[in-house]
This record gives C-alpha cells, structure tokens and sequence, in this order.
C-alpha cells in the first residue's frame, strides 16, 4: 500500500500523543502540519491504520472512539470524573485467554482489561467517594 504524507503525518501525531485523541483531537494536531487536511482524511486514514494494525481504536469507554499509537497489547483505564485515558501496561490475555475458553464456545482472539477509576488530578480535587458510588452505584 502506498504511504501518503497525510497517512505519514497522522501517524506520527497519533503515536506522539499520549491522551489517546478523538480524531477531532487529533485533526487539531495533524493541522498544525497540514492546514488543509479534513477531518474525513483523518478518520479514513485512522480506520485504515487500525486495519493495517497500526494503530488501536479505544471504543471500551462509551463515547467517541479513541485512537492509541502504541500497538503492543495493553489495557487502559479511564477517568470517571474527566474522562482522561491512560495506557496500562498489564497484558492479561495469557490467563484470561484459557479462562474464558473454558467456559465457552467461542473461538476467543483478544481480552483486554477496561478499568476506570479516579486519575491523581481528580484525586486531589477531592470527591472520591461520591464519583465511586454514582458509577458502581453502590454505597460503600
């Protein structure tokens, strides 16, 4: 497959941001290089770079899809009171892999471990305990 200088750029920006963009996000970044480029070329090239395997689509969270330059295999956890995104760098395929072919019939591909939680900035400005029980709604 032929690489574009656009294609070229948008990977660059995407393995060099480590906030896992929205490809609105990222077409701010990739415009700071090229002012032309559209937000449909961003996100044509985003889902041919997943496709190629080089890149990640974050869909785990709800909300807009997510992008992750760094294709080795690793979870993520996500902030539940700013939505931040941070890579976790735990592969639980291995175990989890044998576990769940146990228990069913499905040919199994790929775990991935989703986690939210509350980032350190959140932590600091206070309001743990209430974040926690409106998102597992429960009172502990």
């Amino acid at each position: 497959m032929r690489t574009s200088r656009q294609r070229q750029v948008i990977l660059e920006e995407l393995q060099r941001a480590a906030s896992h963009p929205t490809a609105d996000e990222l077409l701010a970044r990739v415009r700071e290089r090229m002012p032309k480029v559209s937000l449909g070329t961003v996100y044509r090239n985003l889902e041919l770079l997943a496709d190629l395997g080089l890149a990640q689509v974050i869909e785990d969270f709800g909300g807009q899809r997510r992008y992750d330059g760094d294709t080795r295999q690793h979870s993520h956890i996500r902030c539940v009171r700013c939505g931040a995104i941070a890579d976790l760098m735990l592969d639980p395929t291995a175990e989890s892999l044998t576990e769940v072919q146990a228990v069913t019939a499905y040919k199994v591909f790929e775990v991935r471990l989703v986690c939210t939680g509350l980032c350190p900035n959140c932590q600091v400005a206070g309001g743990g305990a209430d974040i926690r029980q409106q998102e597992t709604g429960s009172a502990h």
